[in-house]
């Protein structure tokens, strides 16, 4: 496949890359900075590196794609609307290219609550949302945004990202959200996000996963 990734130099979206080009996609991989992006990755000979910055190069990386991912988000705290504000230029820019398929990294807390959540899990989400308040919201805006657009979109909803191996083994709700949700690495959500790229029960769905 044709695939093009934002945010190519955060956890998520290297793994992205990488297991995408090992699995042997094409990748364009759009950055804020293409100085981050990795050696190792830049040794993949990737198909080319767009600065997200510029709005005619991110519609040129989107166009005849046969999908588009992202791991955009805040790098701390103060999502400043970051999630939401990038992701509405890259839906703007496949809907301009026609192009469809769009996966984005989400988190849990934007989802449904999970039923019959033990009570530990369910104050030890109430309290990481009541810290990271402004980055779950932006998530949700961006999550609204994906929803009035066109695109045939999929938010997968991690807990908390670890930097453990991939295991391709992890329990994925579509819809709602895994029962004690609690940890996942980003190798796996990166594992997720291409498995789900042809699944036709995660269009225009939120995906809890979890381990």
């Amino acid at each position: 496949m044709r695939l093009t990734v934002f945010g190519a130099t955060g956890g998520v979206g290297r793994e992205v890359v990488a297991q995408a080009l090992a699995a042997g996609h094409e990748v364009t991989a759009v950055v804020r900075d293409p100085a981050r992006l990795p050696e190792p990755l830049d040794a993949r000979a990737l198909h080319g590196v767009v600065r997200l910055d510029d709005e005619a190069a991110v519609r040129a990386a989107v166009a005849g794609r046969d999908a588009v991912l992202s791991g955009l988000g805040s790098r701390g705290r103060r999502a400043n609307g970051v999630a939401e504000r990038l992701t509405r230029r890259i839906v703007s820019a496949m809907e301009a290219e026609d192009v469809r398929r769009l996966l984005v990294v989400s988190a849990v807390p934007v989802g449904p609550k999970a039923p019959g959540d033990p009570l530990i899990d369910r104050l030890s989400l109430k309290l990481v949302g009541a810290v990271l308040a402004e980055l779950y919201a932006d998530l949700a805006r961006m999550e609204a945004a994906l929803a009035d657009s066109a695109t045939d979109w999929t938010a997968v909803r991690p807990p908390r990202l670890t930097d453990g191996p991939r295991t391709g083994v992890y329990r994925k709700v579509v819809g709602g959200t895994p029962r004690s949700s609690r940890t996942i690495s980003r190798a796996d959500v990166a594992h997720a996000m291409l498995a789900l790229i042809d699944d036709p029960a995660a269009v225009r769905q939120g995906v809890g996963i979890a381990y």
